[in-house]
């Protein structure tokens, strides 16, 4: 794993992350907040678990262990969380490059958020980062056609690399 394959990552992580927030967008409020007894509660609450999710790793990165996950009632529509989360893409990507190639071996001590103490190396909790989106993102693409909502445009990893001139350096 090198520095410049976490950055692809990233960009795929991203891009997918757009891809699903440009469909979910065209959710009413009640749509959004609808529960649909998935994982997570709602589409909104679903989002809001993603980017937490994120917001935590990075918060570890930078020394601190959160100890509950943000709460959906700050996040009241999906302009909120994309902003949020935007912000936040660029603080992960400045930590990334700062760190430099060594920096993708440092190994982190961190809490889960249930306490438990752990420690990783930032490219393993990267990959991991851009996995859980995956995982969650099939979440939000069930729930649109739960909800008879058009699903986002392919997020699938290969339609990226079709579609990016990085991915193929």
């Amino acid at each position: 794993m090198t520095i410049d394959d976490l950055r692809t990552l990233l960009d795929y992580h991203y891009w997918a992350r757009d891809r699903m927030l440009e469909a979910v967008e065209m959710l009413t409020p009640e749509q959004l907040n609808q529960d649909l007894g998935g994982s997570f509660r709602s589409v909104r609450d679903t989002l809001v678990h993603l980017y937490s999710a994120e917001w935590a790793w990075h918060s570890r990165w930078q020394g601190s262990s959160p100890t509950t996950q943000l709460s959906s009632e700050g996040f009241p529509d999906v302009a909120s969380i994309r902003a949020a989360w935007v912000t936040n893409e660029e603080r992960v990507r400045a930590f990334l490059d700062a760190g430099g190639d060594a920096g993708i071996h440092r190994v982190f001590e961190f809490k889960t958020l249930a306490g438990i103490a752990g420690q990783s190396p930032l490219w393993q909790m990267i990959q991991h980062v851009v996995n859980h989106g995956s995982y969650h993102r099939g979440q939000v693409t069930t729930m649109l056609r739960q909800l008879g909502a058009k699903p986002s445009k392919s997020m699938d990893l290969v339609a990226f690399y079709r579609v990016s001139p990085r991915a193929g350096a």
